[in-house]
C-alpha cells in the first residue's frame, strides 16, 4: 500500500531532479539519484538506424554541476506526475521546458530515488 508520505517522497526525489538541474546544485541532484541510474534517449543516426544515448548516474550530476541545465525561476516547468506506484517501485512523468522525462523509481533504504530515465526533447 502506497502511503502519502511515499507519494510526497516520490514527488520530492522528482522535483530535487528538476530543481538540481535548473539550479546547477549537483548535491540536490545526487540526492535524486541512485548511484547505478541510466538516464537515455534513442536517437536516429544519419543512417536512420535507432540508437541510445547514455548518461550515467555521475555524467548527470556533474552536467548539473557545471550549469548545463541552468534556467531563470520564470522559465522552469516541472510538472510532475505520479503514474504508478507498486510496492517499492514508482513511475513518473515530468515534463521540464526542453524535454519530458520518463522516471522510474525505488525505493531505496528507505527512501525513493530515481533508477533509471527515459526522455524524449521537445
Amino acid at each position: 500500500m502506497t502511503t502519502a508520505a511515499d507519494h510526497d517522497a516520490i514527488i520530492a526525489a522528482a522535483l530535487d531532479y528538476a530543481e538540481g538541474a535548473y539550479t546547477g546544485e549537483g548535491g540536490r541532484m545526487e540526492r535524486a539519484l541512485h548511484g547505478q541510474l541510466a538516464k537515455r534517449m534513442v536517437m536516429t543516426g544519419a543512417d536512420g538506424a535507432s540508437h541510445l544515448s547514455q548518461m550515467s548516474a555521475l555524467e548527470l550530476v556533474q552536467y548539473a554541476r557545471d550549469g548545463h541545465g541552468r534556467q531563470p525561476e520564470d522559465h522552469r516547468q516541472r510538472d510532475v506526475r505520479v503514474l504508478d506506484v507498486f510496492g517499492n517501485a514508482a513511475s513518473v512523468r515530468l515534463d521540464m521546458n526542453d524535454w519530458v522525462d520518463y522516471l522510474q523509481l525505488a525505493k531505496w533504504n528507505g527512501r525513493w530515488v530515481i533508477v533509471n530515465v527515459l526522455w524524449e526533447l521537445r
